[in-house]
């Protein structure tokens, strides 16, 4: 009988390069994907399947079905005390330093009409106090752990791979990172982040600091939000209020590159020396599993997706009616140095909103307020 011999693994395809371009791809459609369906639905469930489902769930099932393992590979292992804390402490530093300014600077020089549509604030807009737990919750640790093991764990480890260059991976994956949010006006400040996440993960050889500096920024920025909005700021910044925020990106550097020398002064802050190893791929061929373990691997992940959907639908079927009314009558967004009257009335649509959800009056008498402020379309606006 003539022997047969076997087929070589294949694996031209599923080099860490690859997998980082080939993941990156069907994140973004699956992205695009239930940003439509899912997220003007519902925010809060919309931005907690997202992460969970898309960056998470999607990253690690590439890298299951390519017999990488997703812990080590992406450095999710849990870091030593002091990295983490280092990048708690460095992503609150980096906010005043240069994300507010970088930020502040970019609204300055961008069409106004441009921080009306991508006002990113706007979610916090019209909802329910569980609501906002969520969206806050999802904001300060789920972005943060999947978003980092997605952009870092597997794209940015995937470009930065044996033989290629761990800068140019570096300023890829902020870019690719940045562009995800679909926010021209944070495109430079969130940039700015991805390198830092980014530069953490390669100092450290784990993602967790990264995660922290990502969690830290967030929360800055959801507390300013809070404490801010209720704080009535004129259009045009005073000079006052610009040397202050002058003063406090100073101040920021300052300690930012303080922390950073002493961290090259101190070793074990960042884990000890650089140990870029750590991100090294597993070494030996890696072979693509056949058809069924594919589906057999896929199947709790999308159980789980299908049973939180179903979810949804059976215990927010009022809010769901709610949200196909705002996709219906769409309103225009009102500039906050619109008229005093505008602005009260947009918020008595959002409380309108909330009491028609609650079953506290009929959603025919939201439908009614909501078609009557749409129709206004921009008349009233100056």
């Amino acid at each position: 009988m003539e022997e047969v011999t076997p087929s070589p693994p294949r694996t031209s395809w599923v080099d860490p390069r690859t997998v980082a371009v080939v993941a990156t791809g069907v994140v973004f459609m699956a992205f695009l994907v239930v940003g439509l369906a899912v997220q003007p639905f519902n925010v809060a469930f919309g931005i907690w399947f997202t992460e969970i489902f898309v960056f998470f769930g999607l990253g690690w099932y590439v890298l299951r079905i390519t017999e990488r393992e997703p812990v080590r590979y992406t450095g999710l292992s849990v870091p030593s005390l002091a990295p983490a804390a280092f990048g708690f402490i460095l992503g609150v530093v980096n906010f005043f330093a240069i994300v507010a300014p970088v930020q502040y600077v970019s609204q300055s020089v961008l069409p106004k009409s441009w921080q009306q549509i991508y006002d990113m604030a706007s979610i916090f807009r019209g909802q329910t106090p569980v609501e906002l737990a969520l969206i806050v919750a999802s904001v300060s640790l789920g972005a943060p752990v999947c978003e980092e093991f997605f952009f870092r764990g597997i794209l940015f480890q995937g470009l930065k791979a044996p033989g290629g260059r761990s800068h140019h991976a570096l300023v890829i994956s902020a870019v690719v990172f940045s562009l995800f949010h679909l926010d021209p006006v944070g495109f430079l400040a969130r940039m700015e982040l991805g390198l830092l996440f980014g530069w953490l993960l390669l100092r450290t050889g784990s993602l967790w600091p990264g995660i922290l500096a990502h969690a830290a920024n967030n929360i800055v920025s959801t507390v300013l939000f809070f404490v801010a909005k209720d704080i009535e700021s004129p259009q045009t910044p005073s000079s006052r209020e610009l040397l202050a925020l002058l003063m406090i990106a100073l101040v920021g550097n300052g300690v930012l590159w303080g922390l950073l020398a002493g961290a090259r002064h101190f070793p074990n802050l960042l884990g000890g020396p650089p140990r870029p190893e750590v991100l090294e791929a597993p070494e030996g061929p890696v072979r693509v599993e056949p058809l069924p373990n594919l589906l057999r691997r896929a199947t709790p992940w999308m159980f789980a997706a299908a049973l939180s959907l179903g979810a949804y639908v059976l215990l927010d079927t009022r809010g769901i009616q709610l949200s196909k009314i705002d996709q219906q009558y769409q309103l225009s967004p009102v500039p906050k140095d619109a008229p005093d009257a505008l602005h009260a009335e947009r918020e008595a649509l959002y409380q309108l909103r909330l009491r028609a959800r609650r079953g506290e009056v009929p959603i025919e008498a939201y439908v009614q307020e909501r078609a009557r402020q749409s129709r206004q379309k921009r008349r009233d606006v100056p």
